[in-house]
């Protein structure tokens, strides 16, 4: 099992130091993102001169950078604002090609499952085939992270709704009519914190299509759920790794910002105690 390094517990750090902070765990690989206004994330303007620099500190380091994460939402209502989406997420998935990644992380889109209409699946699912197109030509693998509606409490917890990348019907719709070629980055601490008694975490609908993968946990407190590092709670990874047939590279990703080494450590020494054969390379 290769494990590498996620990016989201990094996005208020500059660059450079999600670099160092990999080296110092002995990561081979780490996840990028481009867009949402972060420190920690690339430009959507990117010039060659940020490309050839962001390249340079992965041949420092002696870190690869496949993995790049894409904000978008394919599930807006409105239809000037989903081309408008379509088209900057195409420009990112360009821009990630030239980064040298090879798997890009799109979101479905965070309108509640139950408020998905016909005109709403028709326009996401058209948005995925064009943004596929994109891919091929460029190489790349598109991976829908199973991620769902959030919405954050007045103590900070979060509150988890299904969306059509964690409700099981619309999962079952997703990989029924997407084609076969664009994956899923199966998140199964998403899955657990919006479906909490499904302890399968729909692997059974997603397993022959997984080509990307995030690991972490979320575990109640307060009013709602708060992340946490892997073996930090209840989610039975033992038993999940096990059955999964992903043999990609596992990324662990430490979502709180206080104390991201100490919760990325946690990860590994949880990890290292499932009888795992755990690589870096």
């Amino acid at each position: 099992m290769i494990v590498g390094c996620g990016e989201w517990g990094f996005r208020e750090m500059e660059i450079p130091e999600h670099f160092h902070i990999a080296k110092r765990f002995g990561f081979h690989y780490l996840e990028f993102g481009i867009g949402g206004g972060h420190p920690g994330r690339l430009s959507e303007t990117l010039t060659q001169e940020q490309i050839l620099a962001f390249k340079a500190l992965g041949r420092e380091h002696a870190i690869k950078t496949p993995f790049c994460c894409i904000e978008n939402d394919f599930t807006l209502k409105d239809v000037d604002a989903h081309e408008s989406m379509v088209e900057r997420t195409t420009r990112s998935i360009r821009l990630a090609a030239r980064c040298g990644a090879t798997h890009v992380r799109l979101f479905a889109g965070f309108t509640p499952a139950d408020q998905m209409t016909e005109a709403t699946w028709k326009r996401m699912l058209q948005a995925f085939e064009r943004c596929g197109a994109v891919c091929r030509g460029l190489g790349l693998q598109i991976s829908i992270e199973t991620h769902g509606a959030i919405e954050f409490h007045a103590d900070g917890s979060a509150a988890h709704t299904h969306s059509a990348t964690t409700d099981p019907k619309c999962l079952a719709r997703l990989v029924r009519e997407l084609p076969r070629a664009i994956g899923f980055n199966y998140d199964p601490g998403n899955l657990k914190a919006v479906n909490p008694d499904d302890r399968t975490h729909a692997l059974d609908l997603l397993d022959e299509r997984i080509n990307y993968c995030h690991l972490k946990d979320w575990r109640r407190e307060g009013e709602g759920w708060v992340a946490c590092a892997v073996g930090d709670d209840d989610l039975d990874y033992a038993s999940l790794l096990k059955k999964m047939k992903f043999d990609g590279v596992y990324l662990i990703e430490y979502e709180p910002l206080a104390d991201t080494e100490d919760g990325i450590r946690r990860s590994l020494e949880y990890l290292k105690k499932l009888n795992v054969d755990l690589r870096f390379a």
